[in-house]
């Protein structure tokens, strides 16, 4: 960590040009209503990937809300890359931007990061994911531990209440990764007759999903549940699976995305703890030009959870 701040204070060159990769703006008109009373605020915001179709609808939902709101916000991409993120928001506080928000690769690495922001009296929102060991404004997230917990319930269910789990785990480090495992753990030690086997990070990918769940279906012969930590690693399992995704094994995802939705119709995928990652990103910016108007906001807001099966999935298609 103390190297990381010391690459940020030494390469503030460097900083500049990482920003500029994957960076977007958006900008709200000058007419009446809501975008009048934006002035020119400025908000600067740090997406830990866009590789990635639940933090793309996230930044969309920011992006309206900011065109609503007749503000200036400029989106960038960390790549998932904790240092590259620390560079952007060192860059938006060189910037001046009014407000700054956050979607953490990492959530301890974050914290410097936002501290030099505290220190430049800048408002800093975290969505999605929590910060540690630096103060923010206000953190938009889902109830992560919660939803753990129902992606459990579910699976208990579709497995018949007994059988053997293998667990798709996020980044390390992220706090989406570390409370939806936790609600799942919790969760599941209400049925006695289900054991988690195997567990392991495939980093929220796809293709990674892909290769781990290979891995563990050759070295735990008899999985017959699968409980990934976002849709996309779920989707690369069900690939691994084959003709048993959603028959023989029963898989669980989380996020409710378009493509996990459509796996849920076709059958492959069984549940989803649905999100509503456009309204993070439009809570975000909301708490974002209050707190930068200097106005005070709540510290925590919760965006509900619910889960998709193939009974309810009606109400989810096309969303």
């Amino acid at each position: 960590m103390k190297r990381t701040i010391t690459v940020v204070a030494a390469g503030a060159a460097l900083a500049l040009g990482l920003t500029a990769c994957g960076s977007s703006s958006s900008s709200g008109g000058a007419g009446g209503g809501a975008g009048a009373a934006g002035g020119d605020i400025k908000i600067g915001m740090s997406v830990s990937t866009l590789n990635n179709p639940y933090f793309v609808q996230l930044r969309k939902g920011a992006e309206d809300e900011a065109k609503k709101e007749g503000v200036t916000l400029t989106v960038t991409d960390a790549q998932n890359d904790a240092s590259q993120q620390v560079n952007q928001i060192q860059n938006f506080a060189s910037q001046s931007m009014k407000g700054i928000i956050i979607n953490p690769v990492d959530s301890d690495a974050a914290g410097p990061a936002v501290k030099a922001a505290e220190r430049s009296k800048i408002p800093v929102i975290a969505v999605d994911r929590v910060v540690n060991g630096g103060t923010v404004a206000q953190t938009v997230a889902s109830d992560n531990v919660a939803g753990g917990k129902l992606a459990a319930e579910e699976l208990a269910k579709q497995m018949g209440e007994k059988g053997k789990v293998a667990i798709l785990q996020g980044v390390p480090g992220t706090s989406a990764s570390r409370d939806r495992g936790k609600g799942f753990t919790e969760g599941i030690k209400a049925y006695p007759n289900i054991q988690v086997v195997a567990q392991q990070p495939a980093d929220f990918d796809r293709t990674k999903g892909l290769d781990v769940m290979t891995n563990l279906l050759q070295s735990n012969p008899g999985i017959g549940g699968v409980f990934a930590e976002n849709d996309e690693m779920a989707l690369g399992a069900v690939k691994a699976l084959g003709a048993k995704a959603g028959k023989e094994i029963k898989v669980v995802g989380f996020d409710g995305t378009p493509d996990g939705i459509k796996a849920i119709q076709a059958g492959t995928m069984n549940a989803s703890v649905a999100q509503q990652p456009q309204l993070l990103g439009q809570q975000a910016v909301q708490g974002a030009v209050k707190a930068a108007r200097g106005e005070q906001i709540e510290a925590t807001v919760a965006v509900p959870v619910k889960i998709v099966t193939k009974e309810n999935v009606a109400e989810f298609a096309g969303s």
